[in-house]
Order: C-alpha cells, then structure tokens, then sequence
C-alpha cells in the first residue's frame, strides 16, 4: 500500500483518520487502472478482430459471449465494496460520530480576507459572550470585551500559529468574516468550506508534532494565494503552557510577547 502511496505523490498523513482516506484513495485509483487497461485492451481486440481483412462476410449474429455482462456486473460489485465498504464508513466517522467537546480542543476558525483567525475558550472553559455588532477587522469574532467570560479567551489573529496537542482530538467549527473561504490542511486531510453565516465542523487528531501550513482552497480575491496560516502541534505540556500563559497575556486578542 505504501508504494502505491507514493506512485500517487500523497504526503505522509498526519491524523489519525488520512490512513483511511489515503487507502480508498489508491483503491480507487487502482480500478481506474484496471478499468483502463481493460477497456483499452478490448478495444484493440475488437478493432483487430472485426477488421475487415479478418470478416471479409458480415457476421450478423453478432458476440455470443457474455464475458462483457460479466465483466460489467464484477465492476459494479467492486465499486458497491468501495462505497459502502469504505466510503459510507469513513464518511459517518467523520460527519456523524464527533468526539464530546469535553474531551476535545474546541476551536473557533474564521476566514477572513486574507487570514485565518482562531478562538478559545480560557481556561474557565466558558466561551465569551460574541456579537455581530462588536464585529470588525481586528475583532472577527465579534467578542465582547467586558463580558466577565471573555476575559481569559484567546485569539490568535492574522495567520498567527494556532497551537494544538498531538495525540488529541480536536474539534475546530469554520465560518468566514466575508466571501467563501475553504479550511484546508493537507496534512491532516481536512478540507471544508468556510460560509459566512455558518459554523461547520470538522474533526482530526493529529499523530505528529510539528508545523503544518493551514491554505486557503477556494479563490477568495487578490490575496488569496497569501492566506496561510499554521497549526503547531506540541506536545501536551507545551500546550498547556503556552495556553496558560496566553490566557494570563490579557485574554482574547491578546499577543503572546
């Protein structure tokens, strides 16, 4: 499986469910080989065998094999295998079966032209309050700096690193500030679109420590091409730190000197 990966040039993956996506990705690719190689085969056989040089007389009783019923009837079964054997599955992990919150970093994201924002509860674990008329440029999330709650949040604006522990879930629920966005980190196969007016989540768990480049996939205006932001995954105490310390920085829209 792993040469086959690296036929098709795929990154390592670095969550937990890439191994999944990237294995239905080569069995796919694998029965585009063989139906391509297949069909062009019978083409050529069919061209060559119904030459006329070869049929100089019309036969018109035509093929009396059904090796191609049998063949088309064997091409569906595999393709029903891979959907309900491996796409439906992996697509009800990660639509249907979210981790609890509670056990999870939860991660507001919002795209904004041409950035990536992010926002956490403190460490109280309660969201700051958030409305749109306390929205703007350097407040995309709309945060009301005298709520009590919003106190110890955290924002990390502008394409600045969003910090995560490898080995935990992480939940991060993406909207956009303006036009459609699309949240993409290759690495870590995640790719959705960022609305305006909505909040989609998406799930992974990282397996590495490391940076990974979070880009922009839907073309969003001039800049589009410099909207990349990273997620630096660390290990759990190095989270916890720069958490703590983030949090005591001045709370949300603070700057880790």
């Amino acid at each position: 499986m792993e040469f086959f990966k690296r036929l098709l040039f795929l990154p390592e993956s670095a969550s937990a469910h890439g191994a999944g996506l990237d294995d239905l990705l080569v069995y796919v690719h694998l029965l585009m080989l063989v139906l391509f190689i297949g069909w062009f085969a019978f083409f050529v056989i069919a061209v060559y065998k119904h030459a006329r040089s070869n049929n100089p007389k019309a036969d018109y009783h035509g093929t009396r094999s059904h090796f191609s019923t049998y063949a088309e009837i064997g091409v569906a079964a595999i393709e029903g295998l891979l959907l309900l054997g491996f796409a439906v599955p992996l697509w009800a992990k990660a639509v249907d079966k979210f981790p609890e919150e509670k056990d999870a970093v939860v991660i507001q994201v919002i795209g904004q032209q041409f950035a990536w924002n992010a926002h956490y509860a403190g460490p109280d674990g309660k969201w700051g309050k958030q409305d749109i008329q306390f929205a703007s440029s350097t407040n995309p999330f709309g945060i009301d700096a005298n709520d009590a709650d919003a106190k110890d949040d955290l924002t990390t604006l502008s394409n600045e690193p969003f910090f995560v522990p490898v080995g935990k879930e992480v939940i991060c629920k993406i909207s956009s500030m303006d036009v459609i966005h699309c949240f993409k980190i290759p690495l870590m196969r995640v790719t959705q679109d960022a609305v305006p007016g909505m909040s989609i989540p998406v799930h992974f768990k990282a397996t590495r420590v490391g940076d990974f480049s979070i880009t922009c996939a839907q073309l969003c205006g001039n800049g589009h091409s410099k909207m990349r932001g990273f997620f630096k995954v660390v290990d759990q105490a190095e989270y916890d730190k720069w958490f703590i310390a983030r949090s005591k920085a001045g709370g949300a829209g603070a700057v880790l000197e």
